[in-house]
């Protein structure tokens, strides 16, 4: 009677583990596919972040819209396997996917899209406005150097608005997944960029009041233009 009962045991415990080693090839077949996609998610992103700052919308949409293709793929393999999900390269995907979005609709002056809409989770979606925070700060810096200093103040007002909203969340770090340290990052980007359009408004308004005094000094100067006797009159 024991020997059988071994046997059931051994069987048993066969069964078991054949099921555990098939179960963790899925597994692992199911990362190897997500850390790769999360690669080219990432890569598309930062090719398509290069492309919106050349003004190239339609091919920042068309690479964005490829990793979010990626993105929903990956995410439909791990339904059985939500710890490969939350294990964090894919939230950083996600987050470099959002950072993309934002910042393209952001610069198009388009409606900012919602996690729902992008269909990734929160934590992500909020790291991904902080670090747009940067990507608006080239933007400025860029338009600094030709003159488009209304625009950077509009951009320098949304990047107060993200900062503002992403600042009040106060849960615990596992929750937020890097936030803090990113929000303290995008406060001191937007201080650089605040004395930046500052410094650059008030040296469009200097080369203004110059401009204006230089036409006040050409239009008073014919008075004191040579006469035909070839003597200066009075001024």
């Amino acid at each position: 009677m024991k020997s059988l009962k071994s046997d059931i045991h051994s069987k048993k415990v066969t069964d078991i583990l054949s099921e555990a080693h098939e179960h963790l090839q899925q597994k692992d077949a199911v990362r190897e596919h997500a850390l790769s996609g999360s690669r080219q998610v990432i890569r598309f992103c930062a090719e398509a972040t290069r492309t919106i700052h050349r003004e190239e919308f339609e091919a920042a949409e068309e690479l964005l819209s490829r990793a979010r293709g990626i993105l929903t793929e990956m995410k439909g393999m791990m339904g059985k396997h939500p710890d490969v999900l939350y294990s964090g390269f894919v939230g950083d995907a996600e987050k470099e996917y959002a950072e993309g979005m934002v910042a393209l609709a952001t610069v198009k002056g388009d409606e900012i899209p919602s996690p729902e809409e992008l269909e990734v989770d929160t934590a992500p979606y909020l790291n991904g406005i902080a670090e747009a925070i940067g990507e608006l700060r080239r933007r400025i810096v860029d338009n600094l150097r030709t003159g488009e200093v209304e625009e950077c103040i509009q951009l320098l007002e949304t990047m107060d608005i993200f900062y503002s909203g992403i600042v009040s969340f106060d849960y615990p770090e596992a929750m937020l997944l890097g936030l803090r340290r990113r929000t303290d990052a995008a406060r001191s980007i937007i201080e650089r960029t605040r004395h930046d359009v500052a410094h650059a408004i008030r040296q469009d308004r200097l080369e203004a009041t110059m401009k204006r005094l230089e036409s006040r000094l050409e239009e008073s100067g014919g008075a004191g233009a040579p006469s035909t006797d070839g003597k200066s009159e009075e001024v």
